[in-house]
């Protein structure tokens, strides 16, 4: 029998359990669907969140030939017999056949550019899925022509009337006497993946018989998971709870604990593009400006790896974790970015002060465009004090450096050039 996932995946927008932001009345996805109009695009979002189901229910809405390919198993061959059967299938004036391509982010470029005709000339309406950015992972030709919607984890009221749908639907599980006497460790392990929390009641099912009653609480479910530690995937709660204790560790510059939740994720078979990605991020966001290197070292870490694969490339994300980790700390750029973004979205576009303007036209020239403007290199030491920032805004601060030796290095430096302005309150 197929598992309860197959089982109760929807047929239907009515059936479908989520994402209102993109299927709910009068939503984009749900308008395009609905119009029969559908254009290329690209689904987003963690596993289990129902991109797949999303593109089978529009095939089937459309009535239009359905391809699928997996990007593991798919080559560039395979990839074009997929296009000439859609060009064979598409009739005059009805909607282009669908490709459904699953972790589009692990097609190579090559696979990628083998798809630009045919998208581009309408033969077929591409639909990817993918966890990962498709800014990253998808080339820009492509990623052009496709529209990106972002897929969210499912809500707890979401996963909750999915798990009583399926306990009162499910042609097994509505046979059965099961009761949700506690829910938040189903909740918790699920970690908003609606196949997750099925496979819970899946595994939660095949240990009571007959008349038995299933009472759900969180102790069974703890119980049951820890007895059946490969009923998940590295895409579920895990996931997620390793890569958080990886970064925690590093950002409170414990070595040990980085490097033993690194090995947790080779192997556990994680993407080491994942890993390596989220080095260069807390390289930017936890040791910033105390130590530069820290992001250089991140950086080429990611190269390294790209370019020798595994196993050897666990030595270079070693490499990059140890450094991360005993590096010295600073988020001072994240917050100043963040306050800047915070600032902006408050107060709106304040105008350019006029002799920041660029003035490449006689009008502009004319307006007053650029007058005034004193070019740095000009001066003494490269600097002249004046002013960058809007009118209304000339004494706001965004940068507060932290007491590290490389930012208190630079501060000194500004205090020098802009004197009070930058002696901290």
């Amino acid at each position: 029998m197929q598992p309860l996932a197959e089982r109760m995946r929807p047929t239907s927008l009515d059936e479908y359990i989520g994402q209102k932001q993109l299927v709910g009345q009068g939503a984009v996805l749900r308008r395009m669907i609905e119009s029969g109009k559908v254009s290329s695009f690209i689904l987003w979002g963690p596993p289990g969140v129902g991109k797949t189901t999303l593109a089978c229910i529009i095939a089937h809405q459309l009535q239009t030939p359905f391809y699928t390919l997996s990007a593991v198993t798919s080559g560039v061959k395979d990839v074009r017999d997929v296009v000439e059967k859609a060009r064979q299938n598409r009739f005059f004036n009805t909607a282009s056949p669908i490709l459904f391509i699953d972790e589009i982010h692990r097609f190579s470029k090559s696979q990628q550019d083998s798809l630009l005709g045919a998208v581009e000339q309408g033969v077929i309406t591409l639909i990817g899925a993918t966890t990962e950015n498709p800014s990253f992972e998808v080339i820009r030709p492509l990623l052009s022509r496709c529209q990106v919607y972002v897929l969210k984890s499912l809500e707890k009221d979401d996963l909750l009337e999915l798990a009583h749908r399926a306990i009162t639907k499910d042609v097994v599980l509505k046979d059965m006497h099961i009761e949700l006497k506690e829910t938040d460790a189903m909740l918790r392990f699920s970690g908003g993946d609606a196949r997750k929390l099925l496979n819970i009641l899946d595994l939660l099912s095949e240990s009571v018989s007959g008349d038995e009653t299933l009472v759900v609480t969180d102790q069974l479910v703890t119980e049951r998971l820890q007895q059946n530690p490969l009923a998940y995937d590295k895409d579920g709660e895990m996931h997620y709870d390793i890569i958080s204790a990886f970064i925690k560790s590093i950002r409170g510059s414990d070595p040990d604990g980085a490097l033993y939740w690194l090995a947790r994720m080779i192997e556990g078979g994680e993407d080491p593009a994942f890993i390596a990605r989220r080095l260069v991020i807390s390289a930017s966001e936890d040791i910033g400006l105390a130590n530069p290197n820290a992001l250089l070292l991140a950086n080429a870490a990611f190269d390294t790896v790209m370019k020798i694969g595994w196993p050897e490339g666990r030595i270079p994300l070693a490499e990059a974790t140890v450094y991360l980790a005993t590096s010295p700390k600073s988020n001072s750029a994240y917050m100043g970015i963040n306050d800047a973004l915070a600032e902006v979205q408050q107060s709106g576009n304040q105008p350019v002060p006029l002799h920041l303007r660029n003035a490449p036209t006689s009008l502009m020239k004319d307006l007053g465009y650029s007058k005034g403007y004193k070019y740095a290199h000009d001066y003494e030491g490269n600097f002249v004090e004046q002013q960058f920032l809007p009118d209304a805004l000339q004494r706001v601060r965004f940068w507060h450096p932290q007491n590290n030796p490389a930012e208190q290095k630079l501060a000194e430096r500004m205090r020098q050039l802009w004197g009070d302005r930058f002696s901290e309150q």
